[in-house]
Order: structure tokens, then sequence, then C-alpha cells
């Protein structure tokens, strides 16, 4: 009983759920993923480009000279179909290149998730800390994404004559950061999908067009709220940031940093001031945000002189181009 059901990604019954949870659900991860593949299609310039130099120029920030060379030798590109060993191989016009990525051993990741509500249409999921929610950088398959897919869905009868508007499987319509706790809303319908990610993106239109909160209240279906814990103690109980967020270029990073830069697209953040811990010098706030820009409270916090604590990598004092507070050196 208890091999079967572990199996299958469901909890053992002598394992009760969570307290609040209806139950729980996950697969242990293997200990190494699939790997992954890149495509792309080659496009000439005018001069000759060998194999080696299209992706050692393409893809410096991935690996060196000879980490490329390695990789061809070894077999894990092809070319139009064809494994290609040769680094001085000349590319055609339209050729189709594959990078195959070696599977490797991801970082550690939980792999239990809580089910807090679930109808036809929607599951809603505790997410815990430390589980990404889509493949991203490391983490290909230790996501919310995956068990999602792994765990055998039993859909309602009512559902076979509208089998064209249902999926396999329910799908995230908004994203937690992978540090971040909290709830999680996923689809189970396409209706479903696009009816709550256009309720997300009612707020990140609204943060540009008004300041006023009222209006916020009003117009928005999905309201968002956070806990943290910041340095320092925050003197005024209600504080509202309105600074952009947005990609700024920095030294060594291929992909840019997202910070508080007046270039970035709108957002708007409102801290309240739960408690004030004058003896660790710490300040206990809820955030409500009214749009779902990447690292949103950390930057926000952060450019007002108050980071979360421990969060070095968005510390008042990190160095940006463009601002000297609010950088996020994940993507």
């Amino acid at each position: 009983m208890t091999a079967s059901a572990s199996a299958s990604g469901d909890i053992p019954a002598e394992d009760a759920p969570p307290t609040g949870a209806l139950y729980s659900f996950g697969t242990p991860w293997p200990e190494f993923n699939e790997g992954i593949s890149y495509t792309d299609t080659f496009r000439c310039t005018g001069a000759t480009t060998t194999l080696v130099e299209f992706y050692s120029t393409s893809y410096k920030s991935s690996a060196p000279l000879p980490g490329w060379i390695k990789r061809i030798r070894n077999g894990q590109i092809t070319v139009d179909g064809e494994v290609a060993t040769d680094p001085d191989m000349i590319l055609r016009e339209g050729s189709k290149l594959v990078y195959h990525r070696l599977p490797w051993q991801e970082p550690f990741a939980p792999h239990l998730l809580d089910v807090l509500y679930e109808d036809d249409d929607m599951i809603a999921l505790n997410k815990p800390s430390g589980l990404q929610v889509l493949p991203k950088g490391l983490f290909q398959q230790r996501t919310v994404l995956a068990q999602l897919q792994l765990k055998d869905w039993k859909m309602p009868s009512s559902f076979c004559s509208k089998r064209k508007y249902v999926q396999s499987h329910p799908v995230p319509v908004h994203r937690l950061g992978r540090g971040t706790s909290g709830l999680l809303l996923c689809a189970k319908t396409k209706l479903a999908k696009a009816q709550l990610a256009a309720y997300f993106a009612e707020g990140a239109t609204n943060a540009g067009k008004s300041r006023d909160e009222t209006d916020f209240c009003k117009s928005r279906k999905i309201l968002k709220f956070y806990r943290a814990l910041v340095t320092g103690i925050l003197e005024n109980d209600e504080v509202m940031i309105t600074q952009p967020i947005g990609l700024v270029r920095y030294p060594g990073v291929a992909e840019g940093l997202y910070a508080a830069c007046s270039s970035g697209k709108p957002a708007m953040s409102k801290v309240c001031v739960l408690e004030r811990l004058e003896n660790h010098n710490q300040t206990l706030i809820q955030v409500e945000i009214h749009s779902g820009r990447p690292h949103q409270i950390r930057i926000h916090l952060s450019y007002i002189g108050h980071p979360l604590v421990d969060d070095q990598n968005h510390s008042s004092s990190a160095t940006n181009p463009t601002d000297s507070r609010g950088t996020a050196r994940y993507s």
C-alpha cells in the first residue's frame, strides 16, 4: 500500500496532510535530471563560420573555447540531425544546431506540495521555500510544474464533453520566487488559465496608470500579500513604493540584473508595519504588491533602505550602474 501510494506520487494515508491542507502530493526527485537541449538556427553574416566559432562567440558565458571544443568532441552537438564532432566544421545557412547538455544533479529542493483548495477549474498550492515554480537555470526538473506533470490527475466526468478545453495537468498562472513560500494558483482548464492570468495582469497594468490606492482596490480581483522581516526600523506605519523596476547591464552578467531604475516598468508595493523589533533592529512587515515585477519586494525594500534580513543579493550597499540600491544579482 505504501509503495503503491509513493509510486503514484500521493502521500500514504497514514501520513496525514498538514493542518489546513486538503491533501499533499509529490514524487521524490531522481538523483540526476534528464539534461536539456538548446536549439539554434544558424544565420550567415557573410564570413565563414565554424561550429566552435559559433558556440564560443554566441555563448561565451556558458563555457570558454576549450570547453566548447570538448563538448563538440564528446558528441553533444548535432547539426541538421547528425552528430558533429569536428570543431572546425563549416556551418551552412539555415542549419539547425542542437546542443545537448548532459544530465546533472540539481541542488536540493523540496518535492511535497500541500493542496489548500481545489475545484473543477483551479487548484491552490502551498509552495514551500526552496522550490522553483518553472524550469530555469540549474533547476530544470525540480520545479512545481514537474510535480504537476508527474501526478495522475482525475478529471471530473463532466469534463468528457469539454475535453478540448481541459489540460492534461494544472499549470501555474503566476510565479513565486524560489525562496518564497506561499499560495500558488494553478489552472486546470484553458479558460481558467486565461481568466486568472488576466486578473494578475490587471495589477501590473493599473500600476502604470494611477497612483490612487482606492482605484486599485476597486479594480483588482486578486490581492497579493506577503510577510517579510527587514533590517532596520521603519519610521512610518505605511509606505507606498512606486519605483519602476527593469533590467540593467551589469559587468559579468550576460542577462543583466533587475534593479530599481527610471527606465523600468511600473511597479507598486504597499508596506505596512506589523511589529518593530527594536532589540534586533528589525521590522516585521506586510507587503501588498499591486504589480508582479521580478524580485519586486526584495528590490523595493532595498530601495527604501530596508532590505530583507540576510538578503545579500539585494543589500542597500549593492552597486548598480543606474542606482546604488535595489539590485538583483539573479534573474
